[in-house]
């Protein structure tokens, strides 16, 4: 309704009356809100002797409001502290920006918004899975082809599985510069790595005798990449799980290696046997020479003596021909 119409009894917006029809006293406004205010924190106001209350602001209120101000700044303060454990370290921001790194035990930080701490566990060794997934409750693994199959060097395909365990070095690269999982930073960091160690080696070096060679090598390239893109982290172990041809074509790949295999064995019995055998004929032939050299000794000297012989009697027939062919012929007779 109108302020003065008819039946208002001269009362204005705020139901009181005005024989002046003026707008009312702002004192008395601003007297009335402290009143309550005051009510709200407990200080009403006292009442005097004569029932009339006292002028002004209620010093009771005036006091709890500061106190109330002055415990919310302590709460506010006493948010600051926080505690880094054993084996974490925490990271400081001022206004989002990178402050300082702290050690374990009691810290404090200026309260947020001003500061904010990131709390970093950087001894924890963490696993990822390259290749394939582990189900922890049944313990068994699925394989993951899109990691796990390789191009070797001979253009052939294998089916390759690693698992990598790394800790945090630097927290301050792996807040700032990896954006996402570190989990999944390092998964795709080794993923390329072993492609490229893979891709200089043969698929049978790979499958046999290379797997600790290709797991050191894919351990120092995959530290070089994470290190270059400044992630803060640590590898700490690369080990490779399996490597074997695709289930495709494994049939086809066991009768190859089986079929490398005998060869290998019948190889090594052939030299064997050929250590066998051929000690044993140099020795038949060393005592076959040796029994030949005997004979032609024996052989030659019987011919030697022979002609020593005849050519002593030939000597003796020149000095007495006719007693020397007597003898000869008596010697013939009696034999």
């Amino acid at each position: 309704m109108a302020w003065n119409e008819p039946g208002s009894d001269n009362r204005d917006p705020w139901g009181q009356g005005n024989g002046q029809n003026g707008p009312p006293d702002l004192d008395d406004l601003i007297k009335d809100l402290q009143k309550k205010f005051s009510g709200i924190f407990g200080g009403g106001g006292r009442k005097s002797a004569g029932g009339g209350s006292r002028g002004g602001m209620p010093s009771l209120g005036g006091k709890s409001s500061i106190f109330i101000v002055v415990v919310l700044g302590l709460l506010w303060m006493a948010s600051g502290f926080y505690v880094v454990e054993q084996g974490e370290q925490g990271v400081e921001l001022r206004f989002g920006h990178y402050k300082e790194v702290t050690e374990a035990g009691l810290r404090w930080h200026a309260p947020y918004p001003v500061e904010s701490v990131e709390i970093v566990n950087v001894q924890q060794i963490r696993t990822v899975e390259v290749g394939y997934r582990t189900n922890t409750r049944s313990n068994q693994f699925a394989t993951v082809p899109q990691e796990a199959l390789m191009l070797t060097k001979d253009e052939n395909i294998i089916d390759i599985q690693f698992a990598v365990q790394y800790d945090v070095k630097d927290p301050r690269y792996l807040l700032f510069n990896v954006s996402e999982d570190p989990d999944q930073v390092v998964r795709q960091a080794t993923e390329s790595a072993v492609r490229e160690v893979v891709g200089r080696n043969t698929m049978d070096f790979a499958i046999t005798g290379g797997r600790a060679e290709i797991a050191q090598d894919t351990s120092l390239l995959l530290q070089k990449i994470l290190d270059r893109y400044q992630t803060g982290v640590n590898v700490k172990a690369v080990e490779m799980q399996n490597a074997q041809p695709p289930s495709e074509v494994k049939g086809a790949f066991d009768d190859a290696v089986k079929a490398r295999e005998d060869e290998v064995k019948f190889k090594n019995e052939a030299e064997a046997y050929a250590n066998d055998i051929i000690p044993r004929a140099r020795g038949k032939a060393a005592r076959i020479l040796q029994e030949a050299e005997a004979y032609r000794a024996s052989v030659v000297a019987a011919a030697e003596g022979e002609a020593s012989r005849f050519t002593q009697v030939l000597d003796e027939y020149h000095k007495a021909p006719g007693v020397t062919r007597d003898r000869l012929y008596i010697d013939a007779m009696e034999q």
